[in-house]
């Protein structure tokens, strides 16, 4: 390896040439060319576990550790009773959704290109079904083991899935189908 070569391989502080911002990647500014960010700037380990069923994963164990069963008696039952059906309706909603989903032939897995934007079926009642099947999982798990920190979490879950996954999903929709998703998700709401 020539002197030239091996110069322009090191970072800024032995004298060799800092690629670009572009190509330093989103974290990996001025610190992780000084190994300060080395692990963080390599995200791969937290991508693998940025999928929709590891977040509603982690907010039901969240509302598990939290739980602090109080109700008794009829009230006890009729929590159970509303937790149990909106899981059930939950794992509908989820079930619905991958069936239209996969007639269309078109992916379920969240970050891929649509090949089919899917509006029959619950997708003419709610843009995102899976994700609100989600927050109805979480809410009926709640219920049923008394998490109020559970159910408070509800609203937050739906802002993670919203920031993390449905905004780019929904930039892909109007990439890929142009004015046709638009009409659609102007008659369709993005929950319910």
């Amino acid at each position: 390896m020539s002197r030239d070569s091996r110069a322009a391989t090191r970072g800024p502080r032995s004298g060799g040439i800092e690629p670009p911002l572009a190509a330093r990647g989103p974290l990996r500014g001025r610190g992780a060319a000084h190994g300060r960010w080395e692990g963080v700037a390599n995200m791969s380990f937290f991508r693998a576990f940025d999928w929709p069923p590891v977040w509603l994963a982690g907010f039901v164990l969240l509302a598990l550790l939290t739980s602090m069963p109080v109700a008794g008696g009829a009230l006890g039952l009729v929590l159970v009773g509303l937790g149990g059906a909106a899981v059930a309706v939950g794992l509908g909603l989820m079930g619905l959704a991958v069936r239209e989903m996969t007639r269309a032939r078109t992916t379920v897995i969240p970050g891929r290109d649509p090949s089919a934007l899917v509006t029959r079926g619950v997708f003419r009642f709610s843009r995102n079904p899976i994700y609100l099947g989600d927050l109805l999982l979480l809410a009926g798990i709640s219920l049923v083991w008394q998490s109020w920190v559970g159910l408070a979490l509800v609203p937050v879950l739906g802002w993670v899935l919203t920031r993390r996954f449905i905004r780019h999903e929904e930039a892909r929709l109007r990439a890929a189908f142009g004015a046709e998703a638009e009409a659609w998700m102007a008659r369709v709401r993005r929950w319910l």
